[in-house]
């Protein structure tokens, strides 16, 4: 992985970051949901008529990703109404890219020792402190088993899209047709939980689901280009950088406690990026 794609793949990191604080911090999480993916779909939609039609060998894998993603938006609610920020956000993104390592012989990714040891120093700087507010009762067994279950549909998905925009053609022409496509289900779940209350709701809300979008749709939009410049589990390990950018935010916002287990997690994952930038 080169220096300017590392780099690109941490501002990801950062604005990934940016937009969980604003559904964690969100009176109405589901639709402020909503919000964001709806405010993705209308800027894919207004960028899609200057984007190249991507080839058609990746239809398939769009096709599939769009249900995976509406899970993954399930999940992440689920996660936060049981955890903290700097708890859920941490073990939901640490697992995923262990998962993706170990998938990487599947898609013909090979791995070097240096790599290796990068994903594992970020998996355990990531789950650790997940994992020692578990056993002191700061996160209950539902916000452990939600945030797990969001790893694995995490993982999942980081596969299919790294295989779908590499035959793509286009990342950035993948990426509009994913926000696109998806924002529906989303809709179509709020809908049926709230009624009407969901375009009110939009209304009052509109500024924020813009910025929303924009973080969550160029988040996404450099990973995915990433992937086709570099491997597919060092981008997904570098990625989930985040979580110290997310620890901070929870700490500083949210008032959240950043304990010292919290702070020797976060050095970890930062000695795991350096490994994955060199290895």
């Amino acid at each position: 992985m080169t220096t300017p794609v590392a780099l690109l793949v941490l501002l990801s990191a950062l604005m990934h970051a940016g937009w969980n604080y604003l559904v964690k911090a969100s009176p109405d999480r589901l639709l402020d949901m909503v919000g964001l993916s709806m405010g993705g779909c209308l800027l894919a939609a207004c960028l899609l008529p200057f984007a190249p039609l991507p080839a058609r060998e990746c239809w398939p894998w769009l096709g599939v990703t769009v249900f995976v993603h509406v899970g993954y938006f399930l999940a992440l609610l689920a996660s936060y109404r049981h955890a903290d920020l700097s708890l859920a956000y941490p073990l939901m993104r640490g697992l995923a890219p262990v998962l993706v390592a170990l998938a990487a012989p599947l898609v013909g990714e090979p791995l070097s020792p240096g790599l290796l040891l990068g994903i594992t120093l970020v998996g355990t700087g990531i789950t650790l402190p997940a994992w020692l507010g578990f056993r002191n009762g700061a996160v209950t067994r539902a916000g452990i088993l939600f945030a797990c279950s969001n790893a694995v549909i995490i993982a999942l998905y980081t596969v299919i899209d790294g295989i779908g925009a590499r035959l793509s053609g286009s990342a950035a022409a993948y990426t509009l047709w994913l926000f696109f496509l998806d924002a529906w289900g989303i809709l179509g779940i709020a809908l049926w939980q709230r009624g009407t209350h969901v375009f009110g709701h939009l209304r009052r809300r509109w500024a924020a689901s813009l910025v929303g979008a924009v973080l969550t749709l160029g988040s996404y939009g450099i990973v995915l280009w990433a992937m086709t410049a570099a491997s597919i589990p060092a981008v997904a390990a570098l990625r989930e950088t985040a979580v110290i950018f997310a620890a901070v935010l929870g700490a500083w916002l949210l008032k959240e406690r950043m304990g010292r287990w919290r702070v020797l997690g976060s050095a970890l994952v930062a000695s795991g990026a350096v490994f994955i930038r060199f290895g």
